[in-house]
């Protein structure tokens, strides 16, 4: 299944040329499908005359704007793989996160040149500039009639740090964003008559693909504001101009306290939420004012999308994920067929065309998560409702989620770890009303040390994304162990109730 299938901005722009894809906020232009194809053919032409060949990879690092797109279907017609940078992170996390993918070179806009241009010095790139460079390549005539596309070709890659808090970069391909645009659109009714907005960031798998890569596939229209501001996607709201909607619960959370939130009507679009459950308080709250927000729950490794709630179930199921999409089998390890319905948890097994084939140049980590037979093991535990509803029970890994960001506390542990006063370290995530999670820090001091709480928040944040940084720290004389020393995570939570 999708093996091979056509160039997706082509085919976009043979079926609806004059159609608007992106309305680009930030620079106040309209960009049709035909005008997005012949950009991103410019840019496939540019890159191979830049001296890129197929599988060479390239950087980005950019607020959202149409642009980003326009580079994901070059990448896509001349066979680079295109690697979405955040940024958020420090130079020092960067030169650690491209190290897997070797990028020949980065892409940039303006905000973005001081660190790309560190960040390729450090890494050996070659540097370009959306607004000169880019710019330029979009001009080129295109070479030679539109190909089609290997399905399981890698696309662009996706950087996650893993459970091992080592960076690892998830292949994605075009036959992932097919199934994912299956899933997701037939579950939420998606047409060519919709319209959504990109705001999320472009270096997450729900920047991409929830819902502006689906939108394009089906041939709406997709409205890109630089980053989120409040403010202006509740006008964007209000004014009628998004019918499909995605977030994460703090984005929820932010509309919930904004002065802005009456002069919406609600209704009038259709929510949904993903990243981590949104709480039952929340969901309460926005259907009190008529929108239904629906929970759903994927991974970066699998497209996304793989459950989502139903509209009709949404009040009465809450804290249920919905169930698994068209083109995706689910299974729970260890819970035996046919005795699903009877409340038994498992491992989260996933298989389907929109899982990922693995991790760029990293065979153990994929031979590691994805089985001989084609299923991804996620780590996470959920098990089944009487009714066929899925809930998520807890995550065998670590890993928390904070304002729809994971975090990984091997990584921030190192960190600590490294500091001249902390002895030892281990993050664990923690309740917040506004992020969801928060980290929490526990430190054994070195002797005769005294670590400052402020000083090692600053430590963290000058190496790591500001949402990664722990939000509490206490000290411990020890920690609770495991017979083999292990240290009892759940227990440290205990000691913050």
């Amino acid at each position: 299944m999708f093996d091979r299938v056509p160039d997706m901005a082509a085919k976009r722009a043979e079926i609806s040329p004059n159609v608007v894809a992106f309305r680009d906020a930030g620079t106040g232009r309209d960009w049709t499908f035909a005008e997005i194809d012949r950009a991103a053919s410019g840019m496939a032409r540019g890159l191979r005359e830049a001296g890129y060949a197929k599988g060479d990879r390239l950087a980005i690092i950019c607020l959202n704007r149409a642009e980003f797109f326009i580079a994901l279907f070059a990448c896509q017609k001349s066979g680079v793989i295109l690697c979405p940078l955040n940024w958020r992170q420090p130079l020092r996390e960067l030169v650690v996160t491209v190290r897997p993918a070797a990028p020949r070179g980065i892409l940039h806009d303006a905000l973005h040149t001081r660190r790309a241009r560190a960040l390729a010095a450090a890494s050996g790139m070659v540097v370009h500039e959306i607004e000169t460079d880019m710019a330029r390549w979009m001009r080129l005539d295109p070479s030679g009639p539109a190909q089609a596309v290997d399905g399981d070709r890698p696309w662009y890659l996706l950087f996650t740090s893993g459970t091992t808090g080592r960076p690892k970069a998830v292949i994605n391909t075009a036959r992932m964003a097919w199934a994912n645009t299956v899933n997701i659109g037939q579950a939420v009714g998606l047409t060519a008559r919709d319209a959504t907005v990109n705001y999320l960031p472009l270096f997450h798998t729900a920047g991409i693909n929830l819902y502006t890569l689906p939108a394009f596939l089906t041939g709406a229209s997709t409205t890109i504001l630089p980053r989120f501001d409040a403010a202006a996607l509740l006008a964007l709201l209000a004014s009628g101009q998004v019918t499909q909607f995605f977030g994460v619960p703090a984005i929820y959370q932010a509309f919930s306290l904004s002065p802005g939130l009456d002069a919406v009507d609600w209704s009038r679009a259709r929510f949904g939420c993903g990243g981590a459950p949104l709480s039952e308080p929340l969901i309460r709250f926005f259907a009190a004012r008529g929108a239904r927000v629906l929970n759903g729950y994927g991974l970066t490794e699998s497209g996304p999308t793989v459950f989502l709630m139903d509209a009709e179930h949404a009040e009465q199921k809450i804290g249920s994920v919905g169930r698994p999409q068209m083109l995706t089998e689910v299974r729970l390890d260890g819970v035996p067929p046919g005795s699903e319905r009877a409340g038994m948890a498992g491992e989260v097994l996933m298989r389907g065309p929109n899982v990922t084939p693995g991790y760029y140049d990293d065979p153990a980590a994929t031979a590691a998560a994805i089985d001989a037979d084609g299923w991804l093991h996620t780590g996470d535990v959920g098990r089944w409702d009487a009714d066929g509803y899925f809930h998520l029970v807890d995550r065998m890994t670590d890993m928390f989620i904070s304002g729809g960001e994971n975090v990984y506390p091997a990584e921030v542990e190192r960190i600590l770890n490294d500091h001249p006063s902390v002895l030892e370290a281990a993050v664990v995530g923690v309740p917040d009303d506004r992020w969801g999670e928060v980290g929490a820090a526990f430190l054994i001091a070195r002797p005769a040390a005294a670590p400052d709480p402020a000083e090692l928040r600053a430590w963290c944040r000058d190496r790591l994304a500001a949402y990664k940084v722990p939000k509490l720290v206490n000290l411990l004389d020890d920690f609770p162990r495991t017979p083999a020393g292990k240290v009892r995570k759940p227990e440290l939570r205990k000691l913050l109730t």
